[in-house]
Formats: structure tokens, sequence, C-alpha cells
């Protein structure tokens, strides 16, 4: 089904998004954890790059956050008793989210340390 016109594309966008916000906890968790990126960053000042570097990380992983929710609904639906397959793709997708989050935390490592380190280091 095509969307009637972009501004309900965008809202169909959003719609999902607050979904997943209600209903997932690690979307809630990922917005936390991004909420003391972005204040870290702010207060350490960085420059525009590490800014672009973050956003694309953070982006990528509530990306892959909103992709696993949407594939675990249409499981769900097809298969609402247990399948092994279902399971496959179920924890294939949660596998997806992890190593996005966690690649995002060595890139938050990289991006964030060493301005921190500076900081602490005058600091102490």
């Amino acid at each position: 089904m095509r969307a009637p016109s972009l501004l309900a594309a965008f809202r169909f966008a959003f719609s999902g998004i607050v979904y997943a916000f209600r209903t997932q906890r690690n979307f809630k968790v990922h917005l936390g954890i991004t909420a003391a990126v972005v204040m870290v960053g702010l207060w350490l000042r960085l420059p525009p790059e590490r800014w672009a570097v973050l956003a694309v990380t953070i982006g990528l992983v509530f990306q892959a956050e909103l992709f696993n929710t949407a594939l675990e609904a249409i499981v769900d639906h097809v298969s609402p008793s247990f399948s092994p397959l279902a399971k496959v793709a179920k924890d294939c997708a949660a596998g997806a989210v992890f190593l996005s989050a966690a690649c995002a935390v060595i890139v938050g490592a990289l991006t964030l340390g060493p301005p921190l380190l500076e900081v602490l280091a005058g600091v102490f």
C-alpha cells in the first residue's frame, strides 16, 4: 500500500518510531545512552566531524532496533505459535541490534575517549 501523500508517509514513519519507543525497552535504553553521549559531546565541545560520526552511528543503532521491531511483528503475525525458524529470524535480528550497539560503543569510545582523557588529565 502506497502512502497517499508525502505528509502521510512521514506520519506513518513517525508512528513506527513512536510505536517502538512505547513498546520496546531497548529502544528506550538506546535513547538514554544517546542522550548521555550528546551531553558528553556538548560538554567536550566536539568538532563537527566527530558529531557526524556519532550521528551516523546513533542512526544505525536506531535503524537496527526499528528493523528488529518490524521483523518481530511480522514473525509474530505469520507464526503465532513457536517455530524454530521464527526463533532463528528473531534471534538473528536481535543479534544485528547487538552488533550495531557493540560497534557504537567502540565508535563512542574512539570518538569521545581522547578528548575526554584530555579534559580529565587537565583536572588531575
